[in-house]
């Protein structure tokens, strides 16, 4: 299958062949579901945490006598409670959010991703990126220049640029831009790519792309 091929100031130079099996895969909906839901929970932070009476300072002598004072008996001021207890069946940091995923279903819930963003015109390829003194108004200017020549994206919206190898050039032109992030050909996955509206890739990334999700 063909897409069109762009230069940096986003004119048509050419057709680039995509792998049918990778940008043309149908449309799975369900499998997108579960590894994406995965991909979030393995991501999340486990930081809500409140102390058992057995974390918090203090407590270790009885606060009065078992019998004979004529109140209730206690055997901590650590106690859930006392004010400055611990807390019954509160959020702990030991709990695990993770979910395994199957390799082979990631990559095909990102084929089906790509698939859906070339067919709905939100995946463009690029045949490169040069940027003589690596600033952030040169790849400003370049997402204006695409935003001008692509009428269907707009001022405001996310972009993935999806390169072959760390660039550092690109990745520090780009650390000031907002909407505007850069990802490896070789680690793209199906939640960064739903998290952008767009993703463009540069040429030589098609093929390790293809690479990467036919194994």
């Amino acid at each position: 299958m063909q897409t069109s091929l762009y230069n940096q100031n986003w004119e048509k130079v050419g057709e680039v062949t995509l792998a049918e099996d990778v940008f043309g895969a149908k449309t799975n909906q369900d499998l997108v579901y579960q590894v994406v839901t995965s991909q979030m929970s393995n991501r999340r932070q486990n930081i809500a945490h409140t102390k058992t009476r057995s974390e918090t300072r203090g407590g270790g002598k009885k606060p009065w006598r078992q019998k004979g004072t004529g109140r209730a008996r206690h055997g901590s001021i650590r106690s859930p409670i006392w004010r400055g207890g611990g807390v019954t069946f509160g959020p702990s940091r030991d709990k695990i959010f993770k979910k395994k995923i199957n390799e082979k279903m990631a990559r095909k819930a990102t084929a089906v991703v790509l698939s859906e963003k070339l067919r709905s015109d939100s995946l463009l390829v690029v045949d490169n990126i040069t940027l003589k003194d690596n600033k952030t108004k040169e790849m400003a200017e370049i997402v204006k220049n695409m935003t001008k020549a692509v009428k269907k994206i707009k001022p405001n919206d996310s972009i993935l640029l999806i390169t072959t190898t760390p660039d550092e050039g690109i990745r520090r032109s780009s650390m000031n831009l907002p909407r505007v992030n850069i990802a490896e050909a070789r680690n793209i996955n199906a939640l960064d790519l739903l998290s952008f509206k767009y993703a463009v890739i540069l040429k030589d990334a098609v093929a390790v792309i293809a690479q990467n999700l036919k194994r």
